[in-house]
């Protein structure tokens, strides 16, 4: 179902939420609501390809953190500037831009501020984020590749001039 405007007096409209929207609302920790939720229009095919997006940047941002650790390993160890060893602040720092591109690449795909809203305020960690990749791979991917099939067929529905062609997406 197609979303609808309807209208409304004193020169306003509404855009009625259509029946294909995932809202997933978010919780605590002690089944608390937060009030904040996540929504995936499941017609649109942005959401397979910012998906895919996003696992790509995931493994680069890894890859590169993985990198940085091996360089800071060879390199020569000695008393930092402040509480810990020279090392020791280079891997936070590493550690810290890691943090900050992966909240960067997973917002892409959950909408800006997503992740911040499914970790409830808890910082970002690797732990947290193999829950945040659980939550995305269970619950909303499997509705996304599920209406898939649904795009597709309305695409060559709509553009195949009324004849039935199986070659329009391939």
């Amino acid at each position: 179902m197609e979303a609808e405007l309807k209208d409304k007096s004193d020169n306003k409209i509404q855009l009625e939420r259509p029946e294909d929207i995932l809202r997933l609302n978010i919780y605590d920790e002690n089944g608390n609501e937060t009030g904040e939720y996540l929504e995936f229009d499941l017609t649109s095919p942005s959401y397979i390809l910012d998906y895919q997006e996003l696992i790509e940047k995931d493994k680069e941002n890894r890859r590169k953190f993985r990198d940085a650790l091996l360089i800071i390993e060879k390199k020569q160890d000695h008393k930092g500037k402040k509480l810990f060893s020279y090392k020791e602040e280079e891997m936070l720092k590493a550690y810290a831009d890691f943090n900050k591109n992966s909240e960067i690449t997973y917002d892409m795909f959950l909408g800006k501020g997503g992740l911040r809203k499914i970790l409830c305020g808890r910082q970002i960690s690797l732990t947290t984020l193999g829950a945040v990749d659980r939550v995305i791979e269970n619950q909303i991917m499997p509705e996304i590749k599920k209406n898939a099939k649904n795009i597709k067929d309305k695409i060559i529905k709509k553009y195949s001039n009324n004849e039935k062609r199986s070659d329009v997406i391939e």
